[in-house]
């Protein structure tokens, strides 16, 4: 397998520095790793045994790199992707900068891995909720499909990213110790309590994390007719998010035949025993990237509709991983575009002699 140059934009992040774990388990073909940040330039990351200086990123930073793994937020990956791609760089975007644009795939392999071909130079990854929904509800959609989401979530405070985890634990701390606790990163204290709010309101009276479920969730399933409707809530767990999820299908399905379906896709664990309390649970579902689905049971109140609960790590399937994973599809095209390389310039030195030799 031919080895490719990836760089990394936002190396010292949460995401970033998952990023970097899932690669070298999975063992990625690299052959030149650079490492990018912003405010972060300078700081020493241990990849593979080695150690690598986070270089300041600049437009002329992804030169010779075959793709890009970004994992910063909107605002710097709308100023560096296209500079990425200009270089001649795949990009792989881990924040919402280009996830609703018509010509940019937005991508959950086990989902839907053939909107890779369609990219353009630049590919999203989208919201860690919808990752962790879609992977559940995908194979359901297959056989019965889904007329209708309804979804509710329980999303970790690493959702925040370090400055979430960090604030939880140092609430925790003071709590212990008697001391006042402070909040920066949640508008409240996320200590012994639930916030009904990620990200802002719309006018409408969804937030925007909310409304990416919908919007990003028809795109990747190519359903834009599906009714979907989501809430979502901040819990004070450390890591990975859980979500009850209530689906319509057009088709019925039962619960036997949904646990056969989720225990034969790709990137599921059906963990559904309740009479020996056996259910996902964030914490047995941390740090790997298997969406645990569990509380399969029909909607006693409405037809062909099924109620499950699943979890699943954000930082790993609901991010890192799922990057990873469409790097590993993009790997044929870029063992072709090698392939063709040569070629090319075996015929233009051809074409070269022939112009000579006429000359003459």
């Amino acid at each position: 397998m031919k080895k490719v140059n990836l760089c990394l934009l936002g190396a010292s992040g949460a995401v970033g520095q998952e990023m970097l774990k899932v690669l070298e388990e999975r063992k990625f073909p690299i052959n030149e790793l650079r490492l990018l940040g912003n405010r972060e330039a300078g700081k020493k990351v241990v990849f593979n045994k080695k150690e690598y200086t986070i270089e300041k990123v600049t437009k002329d930073s992804f030169n010779n790199m075959d793709i890009t793994l970004v994992a910063v937020g909107a605002d710097l990956s709308k100023k560096f992707s296209p500079e990425a791609v200009k270089a001649g760089s795949i990009v792989v975007d881990n924040s919402s900068a280009f996830r609703m644009d018509k010509n940019v795939p937005l991508v959950v392999p086990e989902v839907n891995p053939d909107d890779v071909k369609l990219h353009k130079g630049i590919i999203s990854n989208p919201n860690c909720s919808t990752i962790i929904a879609l992977v559940a509800l995908a194979p359901l959609h297959k056989f019965g499909k889904i007329k209708r989401i309804i979804a509710s979530t329980y999303q970790a405070v690493s959702g925040a990213g370090k400055e979430g985890m960090e604030e939880l634990e140092q609430q925790l701390q003071d709590y212990v110790a008697g001391n006042k606790l402070k909040n920066s990163t949640f508008k409240y204290q996320i200590l012994h309590n639930l916030i009904p709010q990620i990200d802002s309101f719309d006018k409408n009276g969804y937030t925007k994390e909310e409304l990416k479920m919908t919007n990003e969730g028809r795109k990747i399933l190519h359903a834009p007719e599906m009714q979907i409707s989501c809430t979502c809530v901040r819990v004070p767990v450390i890591r990975s998010h859980s979500e009850a999820i209530t689906i319509e299908t057009e088709k019925k399905i039962t619960v036997k035949k949904a646990r056969d379906l989720l225990s034969k896709a790709k990137g599921v664990k059906v963990v559904d025993d309740p009479e020996k309390f056996r259910y996902p649970m964030p914490l047995d579902t941390s740090d790997q990237d298997d969406i645990f689905v569990g509380r399969i049971r029909e909607d006693i109140s409405a037809k062909n509709s099924l109620v499950l609960w699943c979890a699943g790590d954000q930082i790993r399937k609901g991010a890192a991983t799922n990057a990873v994973q469409i790097a590993e599809l993009l790997l044929p095209e870029l063992e072709k575009k090698g392939e063709e390389a040569p070629a090319k310039k075996t015929a233009a030195k051809r074409t070269c002699v022939r112009k000579k030799a006429t000359k003459k």
